[in-house]
């Protein structure tokens, strides 16, 4: 097991973990979906992401929830397949399906902005701050209708809940998860700030997206 072994004999493992996940979560679903269903490259659409609220604005809600639930799996997966080398290799696989979804090396390095692939990291890691990060999103998401700001507001709440519980490590990589989500949503929060940010339901939302 790599958790016991000495830096020297454990770093292949935490490298190898890291591109499994990179690899895993770069696979583009919302574009496969779509472009398999005859509606063309989801990227020319709305805010360009690959992910579900883009794949949404096609029209095909039955191919936005697939979207939603294979860009989470990407993430459990990739936590869940690399546990069997310990904790830290499954958080460094946890952070390479998000880096993977975020930055595909198939796409030119622009994905989507990782809200669905964090959940299911989550979910791998301790499916309490899964639980956590989904009620904040929807109470947030019930209250202003603004999809950015309710991701925004639930990526928050799971380092400081697993901090709370006393998963250090997992925190640690929440926090850097949380910072990269604000980094990618950086445009939404200067929308949120000046008032122009779309809300849920609003009609050719293209500004709002959250993935």
């Amino acid at each position: 097991m790599p958790e016991t072994m000495s830096w020297a004999l454990a770093w292949p493992y935490f490298a190898a973990a890291i591109v499994f996940g990179y690899l895993l979560g770069s696979i583009p679903f919302g574009l496969m979906l779509t472009r398999l269903a005859g509606l063309g490259d989801v990227r020319k659409i709305g805010s360009g992401n690959i992910g579900t609220t883009n794949v949404l604005r096609t029209g095909r809600k039955d191919l936005a929830a697939a979207t939603l639930v294979l860009d989470a799996l990407k993430g459990t997966l990739a936590v869940w397949i690399a546990w069997q080398w310990g904790p830290n290799t499954a958080i460094l696989a946890g952070l390479g399906a998000f880096l993977g979804h975020c930055y595909p090396v198939w796409l030119g390095f622009r994905g989507g902005k990782g809200v669905a692939t964090y959940i299911g990291v989550l979910i791998g890691l301790d499916y309490l701050a899964a639980l956590v990060f989904c009620a904040i999103w929807l109470l947030v998401a019930v209250i202003t209708r603004y999809s950015s700001l309710s991701a925004l507001l639930a990526s928050l709440s799971a380092p400081a809940f697993l901090w709370w519980y006393g998963e250090g490590q997992m925190a640690e990589l929440a926090i850097l998860i949380t910072i990269l989500i604000w980094w990618k949503h950086r445009q939404n929060i200067s929308r949120l700030v000046s008032g122009t940010e779309s809300r849920i339901g609003k009609k050719q939302d293209e500004s709002g997206a959250t993935d």
